[in-house]
């Protein structure tokens, strides 16, 4: 129970301060201070904040999962025992990262801001980096078949349309 409350701990505190909280509020409150255009239609604006709060659903959908089902958490220093394969993970193999892009493009249309589209291909380009260079290669030598085989059955950003059923699924 203690290492299920210190995942819980250091997960939500990774998300307040961490990639997903800077990445989705901090520097897009430094590029655009919040300030949302007053002539913006409503339709625009209801729009927006539909792509955002669609954005944040796998975005936390993730964290649980990480914590629930890999029992540790989206840090490296916390890793999950298992490889989580379940979930939003059954159609994407990185749906936190397509969950905190998809709500940039939100703000993007919410405060009316080039700056923010801008931010949106730098941060995915960091993504990608990441997810490249660290990310696969160590879950590769940590989970072996097991990873190459979802690997080659889930797309890395584009979803599926129908859930991958391997890995005992």
């Amino acid at each position: 129970m203690a290492s299920f409350r210190r995942s819980v701990i250091v997960s939500i505190l990774f998300v307040v301060f961490g990639g997903p909280g800077f990445g989705v509020v901090y520097l897009p409150l430094w590029i655009t201070r919040f300030r949302i255009p007053a002539a913006e239609p409503w339709c625009q604006r209801s729009l927006a904040i539909v792509i955002i709060a669609a954005g944040l659903v796998p975005a936390f959908e993730s964290v649980w999962r990480f914590i629930a089902v890999g029992r540790g958490t989206l840090i490296p220093v916390v890793p999950t025992e298992q490889l989580v394969v379940s979930g939003l993970y059954r159609y994407v193999r990185n749906p936190m990262y397509v969950g905190v892009l998809m709500a940039v493009v939100g703000e993007a249309i919410l405060f009316e801001s080039r700056n923010m589209v801008v931010y949106f291909f730098a941060l995915w380009l960091l993504f990608y980096l990441v997810v490249s260079f660290y990310e696969e290669p160590t879950l590769a030598r940590q989970y072996g078949e097991q990873y190459a085989d979802y690997r080659q059955h889930v797309r890395r950003w584009l979803p599926r349309l129908r859930p991958w059923e391997g890995a005992g699924l």
